[in-house]
């Protein structure tokens, strides 16, 4: 917890650190967004006149000011989850509100998950396609499929050693963007007049292709989401700090690219080999330049695939999301690695760069994703100002401005639909399609779950541990309980204990895990229902606390016997005389559909999609950390149907 702590401390190496993880996305975004809007207005037939050039980096200049800065830099910031960020964390905070908040947390969840198969393809394929400018003949797709698919591969072994060079690298991209943009700025001192909101204003007022240049000015933003998602990285000291630097060369740098399209009347946006980005610099200096690129190319590529490791990680604890394997491949807090997850990316990134083949055309298919993930921050962030008691004109202003903002760009971004967007929207459903049938099949397994008041049973447990006509099934008998109170227990565990098949035990244990808004809580409590019978343990975890139940468990139970609190020595007599542990063994109730229960169409359409999720992803045996050799799986129906539930007519002899 102390490390959690130390990162939001402001440092020298907390600022350069940030540099590294937080701004990637953001910082490539120079590569590709001034050439997108340029083409989208020569598309529309018009030309590149200075009122155009103003116009695009006055909109870009307030975008950063506005929606990076403020909404995000500023206010989200704010809305840390003990330190820790991201839409998770954010909806953790304020999921006890409303519980139709869970809809705008997966929708921007499923949103940023689709955007980081398009990161690594636009921002390598752009960075890489520089090359052309000194080698017009060299094949660009099978360098930018060998870089995406060596950046997946490598994920497994952790990103620790190479992750301490990240910040110095950016802060050279950084800086080598500030210098390229300052050593063009006196080409036209003009675009100095950008800094005016007025044309910014002017453009989009009285420009026909006003929607479409917003489509291409989105882009210059789209990083700020994963700003938000690494807090619990870098800290928002560490962040709002090096943000100044940060904002003030991206500028620069579009104020130097707006200059040279200023002074270059003949400038072509079709022209891949016209990109204003890499036009900055000598043309015996592009190699270089197109090195450092493709370097922060991939930094921004690793903080993004990070993020969607976390993210899954995040919304598999707050069962958004099916049980997948999650490995941590070093030491570093927080560094993990979800293979699943991590294929499917790679996957998707090389299909979406096989079937767009050129930076530009990828253009059309981002922005849209993230656009919705936007929108649904603000949702949460108005709900968390409500919650931490703003004042309410505070509130309203926040809500509008920035849905009137972030509204206007995606009916912007909707105008790349039909050139590429539809594939992200493609893959956010899908994403936002596993997601809510994930947590809609655990209201619906809720709903019919029955619970029934222990204490009716305590005799029974009693009478049945010290009855030596039934055989002994295990020492210390264990079973994982969703009831919330102590008083409570699902007839389930009753039956299997005492109907199904009789079980005997020394020891019957109850263990409930409660996922808490926290991110890192780890406490549990212990008690004694009958004494030395039947004992609850109460574990409640941080969402980000990997559940590893058998560890827990076994921890707990230590704790117990070292206090004299329980005696979990075998009571066989020949093992008991030579204090031999007893043996353990966890009972798991894995529910099925029977083809008796009565669901609505749509019910059953979700749990059968459930049920095709629940044989991909892991077992609950391995998901608890639990030693398969010590747990028996019983099978019991989602809905057990009675003779009270069948009316049958007896017909007379």
């Amino acid at each position: 917890m102390s490390n959690h702590k130390n990162v939001n401390a402001l440092t020298a190496g907390g600022v350069l650190v940030s540099l590294g993880i937080v701004f990637g996305d953001i910082g490539t975004s120079p590569l590709y967004t001034l050439k997108a809007i340029f083409k989208s207005v020569f598309e529309s037939g018009q030309s590149i006149n200075p009122d155009v050039v103003l116009g695009a980096l006055s909109c870009i200049i307030w975008t950063l000011t506005l929606q990076t800065t403020i909404k995000y830099v500023i206010i989200t910031l704010r809305a840390d989850n003990r330190g820790e960020g991201g839409i998770f964390s954010l909806f953790s905070l304020v999921r006890k509100k409303a519980k139709w908040l869970v809809i705008p947390a997966i929708i921007g969840g499923a949103a940023l998950l689709a955007d980081g198969m398009i990161t690594p393809s636009i921002t390598v394929t752009s960075a890489i396609e520089g090359l052309k400018l000194k080698f017009p003949t060299v094949p660009v797709l099978p360098i930018v499929i060998g870089i995406i698919a060596l950046l997946f591969i490598i994920q497994q072994f952790g990103t620790n050693l190479v992750g301490k060079l990240f910040g110095p690298i950016m802060f050279l991209w950084f800086a080598t963007l500030g210098v390229a943009g300052i050593m063009h700025v006196t080409d036209d001192p003009s675009v100095f007049k950008a800094l005016n909101p007025y044309y910014a204003i002017h453009l989009l007022v009285t420009n026909p292709a006003a929607l479409v240049i917003l489509g291409g000015v989105f882009l210059c933003t789209t990083g700020a989401e994963a700003l938000y998602s690494d807090l619990g990285h870098c800290g928002k000291k560490n962040i709002r700090i090096s943000w100044i630097f940060v904002k003030l060369m991206l500028i620069l740098n579009y104020l130097g690219q707006g200059a040279w399209v200023l002074s270059h009347p003949n400038y072509n946006p079709l022209n891949p080999l016209e990109n204003p980005f890499f036009q900055l610099v000598p043309q015996d200096m592009v190699i270089y330049l197109v090195i450092l690129a493709t370097t922060a190319a991939v930094i921004a590529s690793q903080a993004m695939i990070s993020g969607s490791f976390t993210l899954i990680s995040e919304a598999v604890r707050l069962n958004l999301w099916p049980k997948v394997r999650i490995n941590y491949p070093s030491v570093q807090k927080g560094q993990l690695y979800v293979p699943s997850i991590n294929w499917l990316l790679m996957i998707g990134c090389i299909l979406i760069v096989l079937y767009f083949r050129r930076s530009d055309d990828m253009e059309g298919a981002y922005g849209l994703a993230i656009n919705l993930t936007f929108l649904m921050t603000t949702v949460l962030v108005a709900v968390y100002m409500l919650r931490k008691k703003f004042p309410k004109y505070l509130i309203i202003i926040f809500v509008v401005v920035y849905a009137v903002i972030e509204l206007a760009f995606l009916v912007g971004n909707m105008s790349k639909f039909i050139h590429g967007g539809w594939v992200t929207l493609l893959i956010s459903c899908g994403l936002l399609s596993v997601m809510w049938t994930w947590y809609s099949s655990r209201k619906i397994k809720n709903r019919f779950v029955k619970y029934v008041e222990i204490e009716d049973y305590y005799s029974i447990l009693n009478e049945l541990s010290n009855d030596e006509s039934v055989p002994k099934y295990s020492s210390q008998l264990v079973y994982l309980t969703s009831a919330n109170f102590k008083t409570e227990i699902e007839s389930k565990i009753i039956y299997s204990i005492i109907q199904k098949e009789p079980k005997r035990a020394d020891v019957y244990w109850l263990v409930h895990v409660d996922v808490m808004d926290e991110p890192y809580t780890m406490d549990y409590k212990v008690e004694f229902l009958i004494p030395g019978k039947l004992i609850r343990i109460d574990f409640k975890l941080g969402f980000r606390i990997e559940q590893r139940v058998n560890l827990l468990y076994r921890k707990v139970v230590e704790e117990l016997v070292k206090n004299g609190e329980v005696d979990i020595t075998s009571q066989y007599t020949s093992l008991n005389k030579h204090k031999i542990t007893g043996d353990f063994r966890f009972v798991l109730l894995e529910k099925h559909l029977s083809k008796f229960t009565n669901l609505s169409f749509y019910e059953r359409s979700i749990m059968d999609y459930y049920f095709v999720l629940k044989r991909l992803s892991l077992s609950e045996v391995t998901s608890f950390g639990l030693d398969s050799s010590y747990v028996e799986v019983e099978k019991v129906p989602l809905i057990f149907v009675t003779p009270d539930d069948i009316e049958l007519n007896r017909l007379a002899v």
